[in-house]
């Protein structure tokens, strides 16, 4: 735990008072929190982020968390003896493979999540995109980034058709955290593997959501000489990624921040998920953690 004990209490309440008009502003609203990276296997980290998402709650602001679980899965694979293989940032799923992240994502990581959150003193519901009819989703058919004439067989990872948030609000309504894992499901019944960014963004889209937060393994977006851009619009992403700026795992994750950007999601922030805390701290406070993309 970090030692409070230093700071005068004059002091501490002023950083409370600072952080009334966010409250006040954010009071009833939805943020979208897509959860991944060492936030999310770093237990001290863990504990901040629970009790980051609680306060939040208490505070009167609805958070739905949304998780990844990349390493996890790795591991799990490597235990098999399989190795996992990728095409452009998206994990290739074979019928085995699947059967491993569900488990992994909807039985281990999802159950940690919603144990860690009760432990801070909330109340969270596990969900896969399966409960209630969530996501609906299809074969994701990948193109290929050079020829698009090259089709990628990339097995079940799933493509969003369609989200269906009834679940997700009735559990808002009732005090209760939504913990998603990124599962879908398609007309045959068959499970897909959908990237948590694209589940996260799709959803703080269909929730009308007032932000969508993004935990990362980095400060934010960076520039080419390695600083942190702290805001950025949709036109500026696409030109550092026609420039070769943004590339690799940010592709996906700043496709779908742009995606909900445009779409009335008011605000996205990509944030570091190393900094203890770095959540509240870019949401209630002045202070910039991670990379905000307004919308149009």
């Amino acid at each position: 735990m970090t030692d409070l004990s230093t700071i005068a209490p004059r002091d501490k309440a002023e950083i409370l008072a600072q952080a009334l008009p966010y409250i006040r502003k954010f009071h009833g609203k939805t943020m979208v929190i897509k959860y991944g990276g060492n936030a999310m296997t770093d237990p001290e980290l863990q504990q901040d982020f629970a009790e980051d998402v609680v306060l939040l709650k208490l505070v009167g602001i609805n958070p739905v968390v949304v998780h990844g679980g990349g390493p996890q899965i790795e591991q799990a694979l490597n235990r098999l003896g399989k190795k996992g293989e990728f095409i452009q940032g998206m994990r290739v799923t074979d019928a085995e493979t699947m059967e491993v992240v569900e488990w992994v994502l909807a039985g281990e990581v999802q159950q940690d999540i919603v144990g860690l959150i009760h432990h801070a003193g909330g109340k969270a519901v596990g969900l896969t995109g399966r409960d209630g009819g969530m996501i609906r989703a299809k074969k994701l058919r990948m193109l290929d980034n050079k020829d698009p004439s090259i089709e990628h067989d990339v097995g079940q990872v799933g493509d969003i058709v369609a989200i269906d948030p009834s679940v997700v609000k009735a559990l808002q309504d009732d005090a209760f955290i939504p913990v998603i894992s990124p599962i879908g499901f398609g007309e045959e019944n068959e499970s897909y593997n959908i990237n948590a960014d694209v589940v996260a963004s799709r959803l703080a889209m269909v929730l009308q959501a007032e932000k969508l937060v993004m935990l990362t393994n980095i400060p934010g977006v960076l520039n080419k000489a390695g600083q942190l851009i702290t805001e950025l619009t949709p036109q500026q992403i696409d030109a550092l990624i026609a420039d070769g700026t943004i590339s690799g795992g940010m592709l996906p994750k700043l496709a779908g921040a742009i995606d909900a950007a445009k779409a009335g999601v008011n605000a996205v922030h990509v944030v570091d998920g190393r900094v203890p805390h770095s959540m509240l701290l870019e949401i209630l406070t002045d202070q910039a953690y991670g990379t905000m993309i307004r919308g149009d």
